[in-house]
């Protein structure tokens, strides 16, 4: 089936199923495969609980009318979603970078709402399949799409903005993230670049950080709209624990801790500014805006108060986690830190680079989990192999009346000490 006709039966089904489990009447099921899934077998049970035509890659059902055959599902769901984009008259902003996407892009959506309806990446579903949902779920109503892109190798960024074709884009920074993919740290900045390549090649526009050299020197000969933060326009005031800025000398206090979040922050500003949306209703957003999913959360359980950060972690936003950490002024401070994965053979050096901060932040009270963390030589830490040695010699009583940094790799999952905390 030709991409015209399939977008033909999108246009009366405008739902997109993945998962066999949540199947929405009248929506269009693709049967993805992956290492450890085939979601071919489950075509027909995708019809059975409502979904009008499953598209599949394995001929298993040569009698059924509502199950299309194509050569390659993903590619298929790909190129539906480029097709779907180019029907639109609706500009896209797309933004990358090693740390900050999601909060970032909650903050522009946030912003922009106020005043556009608008579209924007659910979580962080920003890779090869989440960006082709997201565009999928973009109506003939929408003014405005925000698109996040994550990569973790090169080329990555440039296979995304094809299917997306941003007309706006925007890098958070060029980070220690994904070393392993990447290739280094100069892997991670030609491969984030990308996007300003596209934007370079299509006439867009990026919005860029004039404090961070790499965002200039790489945005060169693309139109952009800069900002740098403690300028006359945007100014951090305290983060104590929460973003306190000033812009046209109007405050904002936000709801997200660390001051790493002023960038993020001061780009929401910016691109509203650029959209003319009026000063009092991007505060009004900024402030309502809370994060959730262990991003940036403070949090109270019993006498403890929570840093809760343990979303994600790189040696870039670790780095920036502690040192915002010591200077938050509490008296009695813990810090747990789990390992920071896809480092590959930078890990040890990295792991290392981490406790050697933690020494000379002078924390006092430290635990590190994992089995890259546990090789690190340090001094005053505890450390341990796996999740389990640590939730096996667990002692609530060290853990009472303090302030309490969490952060590690997802794959660390370190939410489960909020368990061992309660």
């Amino acid at each position: 089936m030709e991409i015209q006709e399939l977008y033909q039966l999108f246009q009366t089904n405008p739902i997109i199923d993945t998962d066999s489990r949540t199947i929405r009447n009248k929506s269009i099921f693709f049967a993805l495969k992956g290492e450890n899934f085939n979601a071919n077998l489950f075509a027909e049970d995708a019809l059975k609980k409502g979904a009008s035509f499953a598209v599949v890659n394995e001929d298993l059902y040569p009698s059924n009318p509502n199950i299309i055959l194509v050569d390659d599902v993903l590619e298929t769901l790909q190129k539906l979603a480029n097709y779907h984009r180019n029907q639109l008259n609706v500009p896209i902003i797309s933004l990358t970078g090693s740390n900050g996407k999601t909060t970032t892009k909650e903050l522009i959506n946030a912003v922009l709402s106020t005043k556009f309806k608008t579209a924007a990446t659910k979580g962080n579903l920003n890779n090869h399949i989440g960006v082709p949902l997201t565009l999928l779920s973009i109506t003939k109503d929408t003014e405005i799409a925000i698109i996040e892109m994550g990569a973790n190798h090169r080329k990555e960024i440039a296979f995304l903005c094809s299917i997306a074709e941003p007309n706006y884009g925007y890098i958070t920074n060029f980070g220690k993230a994904h070393l392993e993919g990447f290739g280094g740290v100069e892997g991670v900045i030609k491969g984030k670049s990308e996007l300003y390549e596209f934007l370079r090649k299509t006439n867009g526009l990026a919005f860029i950080n004039l404090d961070d050299d790499i965002q200039f020197e790489k945005s060169l000969g693309i139109k952009t709209v800069s900002f740098d933060v403690n300028s006359d326009f945007i100014e951090l005031l305290e983060a104590n624990p929460f973003v306190k800025i000033r812009f046209n000398n109007i405050e904002i206090q936000s709801q997200l801790v660390g001051n790493y979040n002023i960038n993020n922050i001061a780009a929401a500003i910016t691109i509203g500014m650029f959209f003319k949306i009026p000063e009092i209703d991007i505060k009004i957003a900024i402030e309502n805006y809370i994060p959730s999913n262990n991003r940036s959360q403070l949090m109270k359980i019993g006498t403890n108060t929570i840093f809760m950060d343990a979303y994600n972690a790189n040696p870039s936003s670790m780095k920036v986690a502690l040192e915002n950490f010591s200077q938050v002024k509490e008296n009695s401070k813990i810090i747990i830190l789990g390992d920071m994965f896809e480092l590959g053979d930078d890990s040890l050096k990295e792991h290392q680079a981490i406790a050697d901060l933690i020494v000379d932040l002078n924390f006092k009270q430290v635990y590190l989990v994992g089995t890259h963390f546990s090789t690190v030589k340090t001094k005053n830490t505890f450390q341990y192999n796996d999740f389990n040695q640590f939730k096996n010699t667990f002692d609530s009583s060290n853990f009472q009346n303090a302030t309490i940094l969490i952060k590690g790799s997802r794959g660390m999952a370190l939410e489960r000490v909020l368990e061992l905390l309660k």
